[in-house]
């Protein structure tokens, strides 16, 4: 994306019409989706194998909206209070998306994300993945699962450390309404991007062998999606290189 673009700097554009907004993330959409290609190509990988997940934290449902039209269709929210408003106001309107939740998420949570999310990537201790059974069960719906792997074992960043991996994939294929798609992570400050990711990329074989059908792997934000196609990433997650800089403020439905 050009150093000078409306996103990239932080400047909004002056007129604020739905349809100015919607050009705007268009603009950006076209600059993500070539350096997304760019990164499949430098590593030989089809771009076809690589989901966006557009992060829409702090941005409201109207740009939701827009990205559904222009065919971003999978969404990431990480506050449940934000994501709960957002999915009901998104189906208000008859648009359809696939929520993916990927944040931190306490147990007493579980019941609400159960309700609206399609993927839940930040699944990381056996006593979430058993709540967020009982609340599927009770929607009498699918939930999807990644299991999010604390990478440089801190368990307060989240993520389950590589010593518990398999004890949790256990639970989360023996759920009776979870269905366990992969693996996420997200890379520490401290770590260079590739080690990071080559780590991630060895968890995933790990669960593989105990889910063989577990083979997405969520991985790689704006400052490192490149770093994560490299390693295999079949997800990417990014939000302000869409949507610009995050609106500190409340969040507006509208």
């Amino acid at each position: 994306m050009d150093a000078d673009s409306p996103l990239q700097s932080g400047s909004r554009p002056d007129d604020d019409s739905p349809s100015s907004r919607r050009q705007q993330i268009a603009e950006a959409l076209r600059d993500t989706d070539t350096e997304i290609d760019d990164a499949c190509k430098s590593v030989g990988r089809d771009r076809a194998e690589v989901k966006l997940v557009a992060v829409t934290k702090n941005f409201p449902a109207d740009d939701v909206v827009h990205l559904a039209r222009l065919g971003v269709t999978d969404v990431g929210e990480n506050r449940d209070q934000e994501a709960a408003a957002k999915a009901a106001e998104v189906a208000r309107r008859a648009v359809e998306v696939r929520w993916h939740f990927v944040g931190r998420l306490q147990r007493n949570k579980a019941r609400s994300v159960a309700e609206y999310a399609h993927l839940v990537q930040s699944v990381d201790r056996e006593s979430l993945a058993r709540a967020l059974d009982t609340a599927a069960t009770r929607f009498d719906r699918r939930l999807g699962v990644l299991i999010q792997i604390s990478l440089d074992g801190d368990r307060d960043r989240g993520g389950v450390v590589p010593g518990e991996l398999s004890a949790l994939v256990d639970v989360v294929q023996n759920a009776a309404s979870l269905s366990l798609e992969g693996v996420m992570a997200v890379a520490p400050k401290e770590w260079e991007p590739v080690r990071a990711f080559e780590a991630l990329a060895e968890h995933s074989q790990v669960v593989q062998r105990l889910a063989p059908q577990a083979t997405e792997i969520s991985a790689g934000m704006s400052g490192d999606f490149r770093e994560a196609i490299a390693c295999g990433a079949t997800m990417v997650r990014l939000g302000a290189k869409l949507l610009g800089p995050r609106q500190d403020v409340g969040y507006p439905v509208r």
